[in-house]
């Protein structure tokens, strides 16, 4: 999970933890979540997290994503897995963002 992260929202967690080593602190990418954050009473339709997901697609409104089960038996609901580019079970880092693409 702490090096190859299959989740957008993992990958964004680990990605807030400080290092303790402040030059590698200062060259690590942050990502950062945008968007407002769902109402827990409220909540959206389709995926949870696609209101602040850099990479939602159309279908992330519509459905929820199904149960993913990666090499090594690693289990994530996203559907960058199974209808996405090419994640097929990779990590989210590296993922590049198709600008035409809308939440």
């Amino acid at each position: 999970m702490y090096t190859r992260p299959r989740h957008p929202y993992t990958a964004a967690l680990l990605s807030a933890i400080p290092i303790p080593d402040p030059t590698r602190q200062r060259r690590r990418e942050r990502i950062v979540l945008h968007g407002d954050v769902p109402s827990p009473l409220a909540p959206p339709s389709g995926c949870r997290f696609r209101t602040r997901c850099q990479y939602a697609m159309d279908v992330c409104a519509v459905e929820d994503p199904p149960v993913f089960t990666a090499p090594g038996g690693t289990t994530v609901a996203c559907h960058l897995h199974v209808t996405g580019p090419t994640l097929n079970g990779e990590p989210v880092f590296g993922l590049t963002l198709d600008a035409g693409r809308q939440r």
